[in-house]
């Protein structure tokens, strides 16, 4: 095929000429040859999508001059299959777009390059994901957490939820997608959306992400596609099946297509943990003297040649422990299609997606609580017989007098995921078009299943942890206790936490275009959506018992006499039956995997821990008529947010004739009714600021509604002055709806020996609101080649975080009386009134600047000789950085710091090699750390996720046109999920997941 190269000599460019100057002449190097692809072929119907058409009424650049003459050579007709193909197909869509996007697509029907959504996503510049149980579960894009990114199913919005373990944020109540529900096989087509359009559904600062599932017209006649694969993970050494498979079926009028997928994954995940460091809580961080008559939080003793203030000014992991997550997943996902062409002029969809996961999942604990709790029952009993001070950490100590625990929680998990979608559209005649969609989704998050046993032993002398040799995985020993032997065990506490979370989305959509001339489209529609949120959790009620002779720490004379006392924490409470079984009838063994951890020596690795299974079996512990459940015990948990979204838009496409310009504008307005439920006990009446009155001593539900609207402009421009270069500006107003949980008008208290917090919501939580500011340079050398450079700025006016304070609770500034705090502690030592608690408030402040940048590199190595010329590479860079002022409780700037989960530096790398038998990939994706809270808890400053570098693999080998060979690897560096503390690293959880490789085959007919 011939080539010629691409005229760059007369671009001038203020601002990035160095930049744009370099990639040029690198790109012109390679001698790849400018191509339109697809961009301006004509529609097969005869009408072009909207974007399309305004894409193709673009007036042709002046021509370039013609080149010398060239000796004549046959041009052959290339067909582009495989990875390049989705390239080339992705690049294509981009270019056209007169908004800002990146997508991904599948490289053959059923076929999507990764195999995890998020993780795919991943490679699109400027999105980071974040991962649970080693695989990917939300994504941030552009500095932006996963609350300010929307997802759209087939073109109506829908929120995926899922339950996670505590240190990935629990059950998700939040507006957060988790991607991890869905096999990424399901799809064929992800579009991120960084700049808005009017005739885009309000609802994400950050961007619009479309996933998009396969339709059966795309295809000619008969498709059928079946893969395989089995994987391995080398820590939890388990084989894992998956596969999946795709039939369609078309005429070119009318068409069908199923689409199944399956996966089981088995996984451990093992590393140490401290649920953050504290000191004395009566100190100040940093004040440098310790506080009299609130000296609760400190210990007790000491022999050493530390004072005793010295030991408690220094910070101390709040419970040092070592960790083992077991994993069991089964997901199953289908997809439906139908679409029926009457005529060339209309078109009928029916798309119908179900997904459903289902976990279980096992958190097992050999700690040292103690360290986190307060009183002469607790920490003040603590002798110090030997400690090392580095910094203001107590990074060694040795100590007597130890409260020690085993800890056992299983989980049943499993998240439900329904949609339908109805899609039209219908050219009435050749200028005048109209679309429609009604939809409903939904998904159903239930954790029937939520339990906890505690064995604990008290008192234990020569306890010891060392943070010296590895700031990460401590050595901790028990002197001379055997923590093998159930003799040395006593079950204290059992806990019963089902619960639930379900969103549901109800859409209709209408919309029309007319084309009133050949460079001039207007658009204009209305849209209604119903949203609701509904969230459950029970636990334990004090009338489980008919007889608290051996119940000592049971609230009350069960059966209870008001609601508070069902209110309070009775997980202590065990009935007789519980207390006279033998400890060695529901316990068994368990031993800390350290591969890949390098896990000092000198570490207890073996212990005893409870058996849930046997106890289950023992205590009949799912009858309710034994062991009563009730909401009163987190009564903050069950609630109700409704929302009814009525919006409308106007827009007009336009490509002005005789010009290079392109674009649209438009304007969008919608009004968002709010209806918050939430409930609350308490002993008396209370006038609180944010619940309104909350009746003493009986439930009171409170219903708090509101109403506001947004004006919502947008602007985006395409200018291409020299054919394949384009300069993208783009000006807009977008808002984001306030957290879920935040809503919530009630007060959650949550009272342990360990943790204790009081979490408020705000029904009247502005939503966020910013102004974006966009710009892009992208030159297409190629048909799959792109340089890229995209400036972006965000002022963000409007801003809502959750204050977080460590008080006593006792003279609470909320009015909280005493009586709350008592029952929710049922007796725990170390809980009660006086203690400090940790207060968790949303509220309505400013907002501040997200600014950043970013670089997108696409080149196949065509230029290399054979074979190397079958090389290519993706390369993306992003920047950002913001300035958020997080305040205190009585409205001064705690710290000025990065949005949560905004990591400065991301990058992503991918070296692909494909030829007509061999195809292989090796992709590298980096994020910086990140805040995941500020200000911190327990006296430290923030809490933060280091940075990580996920290495994958993908290769496969052509037996024939029917038939391939896959191998995958996932995770070959085997990086950990580091989260520590601030400002002097202190680790708060390191966990590794293994490799995971999977090898199978793929058959397509």
């Amino acid at each position: 095929m011939s080539k010629s190269k691409v005229l760059t000599g007369k671009l001038r460019l203020q601002g990035g000429a160095s930049l744009i100057a370099i990639a040029l002449a690198f790109a012109s190097a390679t001698g790849a040859a400018y191509a339109d692809g697809a961009a301006n072929a004509p529609a097969k119907d005869g009408k072009a999508k909207a974007d399309t058409q305004v894409a193709q009424n673009t007036p042709t650049p002046p021509p370039a001059p013609t080149p010398p003459p060239a000796t004549e050579s046959k041009v052959e007709k290339v067909t582009v299959t495989g990875f390049r193909s989705s390239l080339r197909n992705a690049l294509n869509q981009k270019k056209k777009s007169n908004e800002q996007i990146d997508s991904i697509k599948a490289e053959d029907i059923g076929k999507f390059p990764d195999l995890n959504l998020s993780e795919a996503i991943q490679r699109v510049p400027g999105v980071s994901i974040t991962r649970d149980a080693g695989e990917g579960r939300q994504i941030s894009v552009r500095g932006l957490g996963p609350q300010f990114t929307r997802i759209r199913i087939n073109g109506m919005e829908a929120l995926s939820t899922a339950g996670g373990t505590d240190a990935a944020g629990g059950t998700n109540r939040s507006r957060s997608f988790d991607f991890n529900v869905f096999a990424a096989d399901l799809f064929d087509t992800i579009t991120v959306r960084k700049t808005p359009s009017a005739e885009t559904e309000e609802g994400s600062l950050g961007a619009t992400v479309d996933l998009s599932s396969p339709h059966p017209l795309d295809f000619d006649g008969f498709k059928l596609v079946a893969q395989g694969q089995y994987g391995w993970n080398d820590l939890s050494d388990t084989y894992d099946p998956r596969g999946s498979a795709l039939v369609s079926w078309s005429d070119g009028e009318f068409g069908a297509l199923f689409s199944v997928a399956y996966a089981r994954r088995n996984l451990m995940e093992a590393g140490a943990s401290t649920v953050r460091w504290q000191n004395d809580g009566s100190n100040p961080p940093g004040s440098g003297s310790a506080s009299t008559g609130a000296a609760n939080s400190r210990f007790g003793s000491e022999t050493t040649i530390y004072t005793l203030t010295q030991l408690n000014q220094a910070f101390h992991p709040r419970i040092p422990r070592y960790d083992i997550y077991e994993h069991e997943q089964e997901r199953l996902g289908m997809t439906g299609s139908l679409q029926w062409r009457p005529s060339d002029s209309t078109l009928f969809s029916v798309d119908l997606l179900y997904s459903k996961l289902d976990a279980k999942r096992n958190e097992i604990f050999l700690e040292a609580p103690v360290f986190s709790t307060t009183g002469t029952a607790g920490i003040q009993g603590v002798a110090v017989t030997d400690a090392v001070i580095q910094g203001n950490n107590l990074v060694y100590g040795v100590f007597n007098g130890v409260d020690i625990r085993s800890e056992f929680r299983h989980d049943d998990l499993s998240t439900e995921f329904k949609q339908g979608t109805l899609e039209g559209e219908h050219w009435f005649s050749e200028a005048f078009k109209i679309h429609g969609i009604a939809g409903y989704a939904e998904s159903d998050h239930q954790n029937p299943v939520q339990t906890t046993l505690l064995f604990d032993a008290n008192n234990i002398n020569g306890y010891s942890y060392d943070y010296r040799q590895n700031s990460r995985l401590p050595v901790i020993t028990y002197g001379t206790t055997d923590v093998t032997s159930p003799a040395t065990w006593q079950l204290t506490q059992i806990r019963l936490r089902p619960q639930t979370a379900l969103n549901t989305y109800t859409t209709y959509q209408g919309d029309a275009q007319f084309d009133v001339l050949d460079w001039l489209i207007l658009k204009a529609g209305a849209d209604w959506k119903k949203y609701e949120f509904e969230t459950t959790e029970r636990r334990r009620a004090t009338d489980d018992f008919t007889n608290t002779s051996n119940l000592p720490n049971c609230l009350g004379a069960p059966p209870a006499t008001n609601r508070l006392q069902r209110n309070g924490n009775v997980e202590g409470c065990l009935p007789a039956f519980v207390v006279s079984t033998p400890l060695s009838s529901y316990s068994r063994l368990v031993t800390f995997s350290d591969d890949g951890l390098d896990v000092p020596a000198g570490n207890t690795l073996t212990w005893l821990v409870p058996d849930i299974d046997k106890a289950a079996s023992l205590w009949d512990l799912y009858n309710e008529s034994v062991f009563k459940l009730s909401p009163d015990p987190a009564i903050g948990n069950n609630a109700t947010i409704k929302e009814e979204d009525t919006g409308g838009f106007f827009q007009t496409d336009f490509a002005f004739p005789n010009t290079f310009i392109r674009g649209n504008v438009g304007v969008r307005y919608v009004e968002t009714k709010q209806t918050a439920i939430g409930q609350s006990i308490a002993a008396q009446p209370l006038v609180l600021p944010v619940l309104g009155t909350v009746h003493g001593g009986v439930l009171s539900t409170s219903v708090v509604e509101r109403t506001y609207t947004d004006t919502l402009p947008s602007l985006n421009l395409v200018a291409e002055p020299v054919e394949g270069f384009l300069i993208r500006l783009g000006m807009s107003k977008v808002m984001t709806r306030p957290g879920l949980g935040s809503l919530i008008p009630s007060a959650v208290l949550s009272g342990s020996s360990t943790i204790k917090t009081v979490t408020v919501g705000n029904p009247n939580l502005d939503p966020f609101r910013a102004e974006n500011f966009d710009m892009a340079l992208e030159w297409y050398p190629g048909p799959q080649s792109l340089v890229g450079f995209a400036l972006f700025h965000k002022n963000i006016t409007s801003f809502s975080f959750t204050q977080r304070q460590d008080m006593v609770y006792h003279g609470n500034p909320l009015g909280l009386p005493d009586n709350l705090a008592i029952a929710a502690c049922g007796g725990a030592a170390g809980c009660d009134e006086n203690s400090l608690w940790t207060f968790n408030i949303p509220v309505n402040t400013n907002g501040g600047e997200v600014t950043g940048f970013e670089f997108n590199f696409q080149q196949p190595l065509s230029f290399l000789p054979s074979p190397l010329d079958n090389l290519g590479i993706l390369a993306n860079y992003t920047y950002v950085q913001s300035r958020i002022d997080y305040i205190n409780t009585d409205g001064s700037v705690a710290t000025t710091a990065d949005l949560l989960n905004l990591s400065r530096n991301a990058y992503n790398a991918t070296l692909y090699y494909e030829d007509d038998v061999w195809s292989a990939r090796v992709s590298a994706a980096y994020r910086s750390k990140y805040l995941t809270t500020i200000p911190g808890r327990n006296g430290n400053i923030s809490e933060s996720t280091a940075g990580t570098l996920n290495v994958d693999f993908a290769g496969s080998y052509t037996v024939n046109e029917n038939i391939k060979i896959t191998l995958e690897g996932l995770n070959l560096t085997d990086e950990v999920n580091d989260q520590y503390l601030s400002p002097e690293d202190r680790t708060s959880f390191y966990h590794n997941f293994g490799r995971q490789y999977f090898l199978g085959a793929r058959y397509t007919y």
